[in-house]
């Protein structure tokens, strides 16, 4: 698989494993689709970023939102909510 990055999250997508629906056709990683291959919301997107960022860098909720959404505000799948 090439590599490329997910238009929502912009985790790189390595292997088939981490696109959506082990599928290279979908532009977007298999954390940010639902069981059915679609995209998730802005909503369920954010969140789950969110959540990531405070597991992973052990920052409060309201800068891993703010941090979250700020990096989505630059990626294809988000364009409209800048």
């Amino acid at each position: 698989m090439s590599d490329k990055k997910c238009i929502s999250c912009g985790m790189p997508i390595r292997l088939e494993n981490e696109a959506a629906g082990n599928t290279t056709d979908k532009p977007y990683c298999q954390h940010c689709s639902n069981a059915d291959g679609t995209m998730k919301s802005y909503d369920s997107v954010l969140e789950g970023m969110t959540q990531f960022m405070i597991r992973s860098q052990g920052i409060d909720k309201a800068v891993a939102k703010s941090m979250a959404a700020e990096m989505m505000a630059t990626l294809p799948a988000w364009t409209m909510h800048k």
